[in-house]
């Protein structure tokens, strides 16, 4: 029985579904816009790299802007031209609609409208719309991989630029002696800026470049491996506290994920090398991260400072629960409930979204990320069946492993309207559309029975 007989063969689920849409998904995978995915590919290559602080002259022709409406617009266009839907539903798409939806319900109850607005326009929008484009753009499998590769080969300058700031001294001034702190990304990268969300940024492209390893062979499988063993040294030395916990949440994913894709071996052997790492850790490494259990023990005040910030966002929240105090508006709230001016947001995702749009913004947000993982574990699962599909199941394993990396992450960051989960969930969704139309292609090809 060959693999299209298989398909028709099970109870129908979310992967197959009635002809025409069988064959409208191989058709739009068939006749998907080259250039406009070259164009959201250059500009995944401009949002992490920030060419135009490097040639300041970029800026005046705004890459990042021209590349993303180029994107947009021959999408558009294109489907527009076939008579196809220009956004295919999904159940994200959909939440990500009601979560917008509800934040400019509420931007006439906000602390600062005109804050909230400018948020909503200079940020969260244009995350949404590249959640959006990965989202709908993306439906074959070497899309996948090249925007992978991409992904991996940003990660490299990255990290070297982190490694290199650390080993010639180029240092924040942290007022403790004996803690040192390296710049960001010198490229000026407002991904990167700093080194926690530099270890952010490497935590969430480190469990695609796994992924790769898995993938690939030879001389690209080495390169991927550099890439893996780059990123991991790079997010040690920005003595980043969120960047070690995401690291370890990730790896014993990635130990679960080889344990079930039956590869115990090389998890037992994996697990046995990070037993050999804390000898090899940089000078006052492990004193940093006693801080995550003793927060008395932390010079900085930090760790004192986002614990008790912590409290203040739950009182915000349990005074404004339902519509919450505005898109952006948690620096204002935080600031009245401590009583002082300290400008300071609250470092996790989650109450920021709490605060900021009420519970109702809280639960879509989650619900929004549960949702996206839910879909790379049933690519996964799919996948597994058919060996033509392999590589779709390493990079949705390599998905699930990002959004695990989010999920401990956003406990730390102030990250909410950042491109961060955006760029993980709408791969998620790009997995599920991909996975659909190469099932499609299969039952279309001669000799498929449908």
């Amino acid at each position: 029985m060959n693999t299209a007989e298989a398909h028709v063969s099970t109870p129908m689920a979310w992967w197959q579904t009635e002809s025409t849409r069988i064959k409208t998904a191989a058709s739009a995978s068939e006749d998907g816009s080259r250039v406009a995915f070259i164009a959201l590919v250059a500009f995944t290559f401009i949002l992490l790299l920030s060419p135009q602080a490097w040639f300041p002259v970029l800026k005046t022709v705004r890459i990042a802007f021209l590349a993303a409406t180029l994107a947009i617009a021959v999408h558009v266009v294109e489907r527009t031209l076939h008579r196809k839907p220009v956004t295919p539903f999904s159940t994200e798409i959909g939440i990500v609609l009601a979560l917008v939806g509800w934040a400019l319900l509420t931007i006439p109850l906000s602390y600062w409208p005109g804050g909230s607005v400018r948020l909503l326009t200079d940020n969260y929008l244009k995350a949404v719309a590249f959640f959006w484009l990965l989202g709908t753009m993306i439906t074959t499998t070497k899309q996948l991989r090249i925007l992978a590769w991409s992904l991996l080969l940003c990660s490299i300058p990255l990290a070297a630029t982190g490694l290199k700031n650390y080993l010639v001294g180029d240092v924040l001034s942290t007022r403790v002696p004996g803690l040192v702190r390296i710049y960001g990304y010198v490229g000026g990268s407002g991904l990167t800026a700093n080194p926690n969300d530099l270890a952010l940024m490497l935590n969430l492209i480190l469990p695609i470049t796994g992924a790769l390893v898995l993938m690939t062979r030879g001389a690209r499988r080495a390169l991927a491996a550099f890439a893996l063993l780059l990123s991991i040294a790079a997010i040690v030395v920005t003595f980043s506290r969120a960047g070690f916990l995401t690291l370890v949440a990730s790896f014993l994913m990635f130990l679960a994920v080889l344990a079930r894709q039956k590869s115990s071996g090389v998890a037992i052997g994996l697990l046995l090398l990070a037993l050999c790492v804390p000898p090899l850790l940089p000078s006052g490494y492990i004193d940093r991260l006693s801080t995550i259990a003793d927060i008395d023990a932390d010079r900085t005040g930090s760790a004192k400072g986002r614990w008790r910030d912590t409290g203040y966002a739950i009182e915000v929240v349990a005074h404004n629960p339902i519509i919450g105090v505005g898109i952006g508006q948690d620096l204002i709230a935080m600031n009245a409930e401590r009583g002082r001016d300290t400008w300071r947001r609250v470092h996790n995702a989650y109450l920021q979204y709490a605060v900021d749009l009420g519970i109702p913004g809280a639960l879509l947000f989650i619900w929004l990320h549960l949702t996206c993982y839910k879909s790379a574990r049933a690519v996964e699962k799919r996948a597994a069946k058919d060996p033509a599909l392999r590589d779709l199941r390493q990079l949705a394993a390599g998905v699930q492993i990002g959004l695990v990396a989010f999920a401990v992450a956003a406990m730390f960051h102030p990250i909410a309207y950042q491109f961060y989960f955006f760029s993980i969930g709408g791969l998620a969704v790009a997995l599920k559309n991909t996975c659909r139309a190469e099932i499609a292609k299969a039952q279309l090809a001669p000799g498929a029975t449908s």
